[in-house]
């Protein structure tokens, strides 16, 4: 039995559940709500904030909401908690982001949080102390989750970019449609599987350390990969910016080095092929997970295409080829993969 793959497969079911809430006239009416509340409470800025998965798609969300010229930044729970709470001022909208709604950093933030100070919650559980304490509440419908998280990373990304588009007036039926082209496509990545799997395991070969890097809203699924793969496989990974690994990181590449790059059509593709292109000059190997349409005679390159144009829903997309990579190595390693060992799907202590 492996639970892990199975919640893996779930997620085409728990996105396309969480996109018919939301299309769904309780979901329309929730945004619309948060919009209210946004112009009434004349909000200026947007403190987005979590813990592992949770605060990786608030980096997400800031990222898009920026773009739209929304002053949107990503917070670390504990970090706010500790050092940057005194940021929170009656014009900021503080969302927070816990899959269970009880992380302990969550609900210390709650529990000392001014009550002039509005906090949106997104979270999986209905009957959460976050979703209790929320001004309002998004849910996504990941459903039950017992492993190192797959499907509610992906249906809480979701959220939190229906809920940036909606905030910008951009949630339009267009953009639905792109969603549900997402889903159709992680549908399908699932179910060839057995396909495409072989050949990045080969290509990959044996390796004790794997660095995965990405730029703005791939970043969030940077830190999630190299989240499962500490988690998952007990395996060390690191996560990088593109920009920031060339500031040294570099340094590390050498025949027997390993790396995933995200390179989505966007802002920052042309870098991210290059970035690829020198760690394999320097012997490196390289899994490049792309939307575009690109073919290299560089024996160290291994492209991977995700067929989803918008670079905002390439983040979930670009998720699924390491959800796999995380799977199968870990049964390599002799490994029961996704379950805690040192520590809970909750965690409830500091």
């Amino acid at each position: 039995m492996n639970k892990f793959l199975d919640e893996i497969l779930e997620q085409p079911a728990s996105l396309k559940e969480t996109l018919e809430f939301y299309e769904g006239e309780a979901g329309k009416n929730l945004l619309q709500k948060i919009i209210n509340l946004y112009k009434n409470k004349e909000i200026t800025e947007i403190i987005l904030t979590g813990m592992g998965s949770s605060f990786f798609t608030s980096y997400l969300a800031s990222c898009l909401l920026s773009e739209y010229g929304i002053r949107a930044y990503a917070i670390n729970a504990s970090e706010l908690l500790h050092y940057h709470f005194s940021l929170l001022k009656k014009n900021t909208l503080l969302v927070c982001v816990s899959q269970s709604g009880e992380s302990y950093e969550i609900v210390k933030i709650l529990q000392k949080l001014p009550e002039d100070i509005t906090c949106l919650a997104i979270t999986n559980e209905e009957a959460s102390t976050l979703a209790q304490k929320g001004s309002e509440v998004l849910l996504s419908k990941a459903g039950h989750e017992e492993m190192t998280s797959t499907k509610s990373y992906v249906s809480i990304a979701l959220v939190k970019l229906i809920f940036s588009w909606a905030l910008a007036g951009k949630w339009t039926n267009k953009k639905s449609a792109k969603v549900l082209q997402l889903i159709n496509n992680i549908d399908v990545l699932l179910k060839s599987y057995k396909n495409w799997m072989p050949e990045i395991t080969h290509f990959l070969g044996d390796y004790d350390y794997i660095e995965i890097i990405g730029r703005g809203p791939s970043y969030s699924s940077v830190l999630q990969g190299a989240l499962m793969f500490k988690e998952a496989v007990r395996n060390p990974a690191g996560g990088n910016l593109g920009g920031e690994f060339r500031h040294g990181p570099m340094e590390m590449v050498e025949e027997g080095f390993r790396a995933i790059v995200f390179a989505p059509e966007g802002n920052t593709f042309d870098q991210s092929v290059k970035m690829a292109l020198d760690i394999a000059k320097f012997k490196g190997k390289v899994i490049l997970i792309t939307n575009a349409d690109l073919k290299f005679s560089e024996p160290n390159v291994y492209v991977f295409r995700i067929t989803v144009k918008d670079e905002y829903l390439f983040a979930i997309g670009s998720i699924i080829p390491l959800q796999f990579i995380v799977n199968f190595r870990a049964i390599d390693l002799g490994l029961k993969p996704g379950y805690f060992t040192r520590g809970a799907k909750i965690t409830k202590v500091e």
